[in-house]
């Protein structure tokens, strides 16, 4: 199963350049990695980065996270994937553009899910 973070071009530079990363500042306020699940990629977006443009999808294999990810509740009592070690380019799996067309972020094909 694939997960998805959301970085800024800032921060998504910032792991490629080092290889790795305790996330954005609300993930080093909060201790862990946050990250969504296709169905809830979309709302992430529309609550913590409306209107932004220069965004990244970034997408990771949960399995390979190990014991480091954990699934706690959050937003609507849903489960989300939260990683409680720092996010590496070896965990990416692929990253995407991420970009805003009519206020909406555009999802890339097969995330139909987190286009609802």
């Amino acid at each position: 199963m694939l997960i998805y973070k959301i970085f800024r071009t800032v921060e998504w530079q910032d792991l490629r350049r080092t290889g790795e990363t305790a996330g954005a500042p609300i993930d080093l306020a909060d201790g862990y990695v946050h990250f969504s699940t296709a169905a809830q990629a979309a709302e992430t977006a529309a609550k913590h980065f409306a209107g932004a443009e220069g965004l990244f999808l970034i997408a990771v294999d949960a399995e390979a996270a190990g014991d480091a990810l954990k699934w706690e509740k959050s937003r609507n009592d849903d489960l989300f994937p939260h990683l409680y070690r720092k996010l590496s380019m070896e965990d990416v799996v692929w990253a995407q553009p991420l970009p805003l067309k009519g206020g909406a972020h555009q999802f890339p094909p097969g995330l139909e899910d987190a286009s609802r």
